[in-house]
């Protein structure tokens, strides 16, 4: 039997049922649903040291469970001495399994981990049912060992939807177990 993520059989068991109630979807497939995650991670002292790109493809990498890539720059920015082509920062984008499992342990283990949480802001919402957050340190994440990490860098976490409003995305994201900030 193959293995299915936690999350993703909530999802199919009782999360598709609530949000078609919620907002009386007539179909199934109406029904918005969790296209992808996006982790990304700006190094903008990489100009001066290639190997921070590394480090962080390697963190994206051990915390993600899947392999990072570096992103490289598009134009030339002469004030901060940066050419077209070098690599300044890296992602992952998470589809399927381990993007359930990332978001599973994003919520479960690593937000909780934050000094004075109150849980994450809802103003994140870009008007098309997508949502980003900013987490300002990795050590959040249980993966990431404090003794091997040389710097302090936050990371962006883009969840993609399918929902075509940012009311429908925040109650899909609220069912996934995202803990939002009560206003």
């Amino acid at each position: 039997m193959a293995y299915v993520a936690r999350l993703k059989t909530e999802y199919n068991e009782r999360i598709v049922s609530a949000l078609k109630e919620e907002f009386g979807y007539k179909n199934v497939m109406q029904v918005p649903k969790l296209e992808k995650i996006v982790v990304s991670r700006g190094v903008g002292a990489a100009v001066a040291d290639k190997k921070l790109i590394d480090h962080a493809v390697d963190e994206l990498t051990m915390i993600t469970g899947q392999k990072a890539i570096s992103t490289i720059s598009k134009k030339d920015v002469a004030s901060f001495k940066l050419r077209k082509g070098m690599p300044i920062g890296a992602k992952v984008t998470l589809r399927g399994e381990k993007m359930y499992e990332f978001l599973d342990r994003l919520v479960t283990s690593a937000l909780p981990r934050v000094r004075d949480f109150q849980g994450i802001r809802a103003t994140g919402f870009d008007g098309r049912g997508n949502y980003s957050l900013g987490v300002t340190e990795q050590i959040i994440f249980p993966e990431v060992n404090i003794d091997k990490i040389n710097r302090i860098n936050g990371m962006d976490i883009t969840f993609v939807t399918s929902a075509p409003t940012d009311k429908e995305a925040k109650s899909l994201l609220t069912e996934l177990g995202l803990p939002f900030k009560k206003n």
